[in-house]
């Protein structure tokens, strides 16, 4: 398929534009509730974002599903519908809620575009510094602004794992084989988490860190990232080596600059 993905980034910053800056640190209790447990937040933010980004969307490609975070939330038969749909976009209007609404500055609007069960385009918007990284299959992953200035993103070159440094989210670990995981992320010279997998994405496309990990999966989270990733040159999988499809929820990911470094990680660190 062909389409303008700078259309659809332009609509993600219009959004967050017009909704979530505004209220950015502005957020008292009522406009903030608790979705399935304290660590996974909405905010009224997150449910205007996207309700103008769809409505956008209806104008733009009609023929597409709409699959919104927020969406899924209010009708969870949605998300069983991306697998078979010809044609998605899939929506996070605010990754890292729960930075937001600790008034933290590492939130991000992302996208997907899935067409025949493969993710085909992917954008990351960070509203503070106004800027998008984005990627369409085969050609490239992009840092993009306003003003028309563009670079192409690489990822870092391979490190030895003492020398590694990465993120991995272990919120989402099963318990029985979170403490082996973190006991081995010893292992590695750096482990961080920036609850916000749109900026873990954006350093590690950019070339700031060796790897990634991530366990629970769902697709706003990680379509957009995956792409823009691989595109920048990194190796992606599952944690069975399998690759990372649009309607999986679980299996576990882990992303590193390439497939020896994936394997040295899979073995000696996120190994259960």
């Amino acid at each position: 398929m062909t389409f303008d993905a700078m259309a659809l980034a332009n609509i993600l910053r219009d959004a967050a534009r017009a909704e979530a800056l505004p209220r950015f640190r502005r957020l008292d209790a009522s406009m903030v509730t608790t979705k399935t447990e304290a660590i996974d937040l909405v905010t009224e933010a997150d449910v205007a974002t996207e309700e103008v980004i769809k409505a956008r969307l209806a104008q733009w490609m009609p023929q597409a599903l709409f699959v919104g975070e927020e969406s899924v939330a209010a009708d969870p038969a949605l998300l069983g519908r991306l697998a078979e749909a010809d044609l998605a976009v899939v929506v996070d209007p605010i990754d890292g809620t729960a930075n937001y609404a600790a008034g933290l500055p590492l939130f991000a609007c992302m996208a997907a575009v899935v067409s025949g069960g493969e993710t085909v385009a992917g954008i990351i918007y960070d509203p503070m510094g106004d800027d998008w990284i984005m990627a369409e299959k085969g050609a490239g992953a992009w840092l993009r602004r306003p003003n028309g200035e563009a670079a192409r993103l690489q990822v870092a070159d391979p490190l030895p794992i003492e020398q590694m440094v990465g993120t991995a989210s272990v919120a989402y670990m099963p318990a029985e084989t979170r403490p082996q995981i973190l006991q081995n992320t010893a292992k590695v010279r750096l482990l961080s988490n920036f609850r916000c997998a749109g900026h873990e994405y954006r350093i590690f496309a950019s070339g700031h860190t060796q790897f990634l990990s991530y366990n629970k999966l769902m697709p706003w989270d990680h379509l957009a990232g995956v792409l823009i990733s691989q595109e920048a040159g990194g190796y992606a999988a599952r944690m069975d080596g399998s690759p990372y499809q649009p309607h999986h929820i679980g299996g576990g990911l882990l992303l590193a600059a390439n497939r020896e470094s994936w394997e040295a990680l899979r073995r000696e660190v996120f190994t259960f």
